[in-house]
């Protein structure tokens, strides 16, 4: 009888770590959905726009990754 308990527990096992994987690969597909729209967002304003945000261009791709990631 042990046997099968334990043999259950390790497919719940697997299973909770499947789902946590599905879980996590959600939320780094949203966090770069995140990434993304906030550097096509910034990418698609005029130099003037820009400068009158005080952000340079060269810098777009460093707030989007602070905006989505926090780093």
């Amino acid at each position: 009888m042990t046997t099968a308990n334990d043999i259950r527990h390790i497919e719940s096992g697997l299973a909770g770590r499947f789902w946590a994987l599905i879980a996590d690969m959600r939320e780094q597909r949203r966090l770069r959905r995140d990434y993304t729209h906030t550097f096509n967002e910034l990418n698609s304003l005029s130099d003037r726009d820009l400068n009158d945000l005080g952000i340079s261009r060269g810098s777009i791709a460093d707030i989007a990754e602070q905006a989505a990631y926090g780093k």
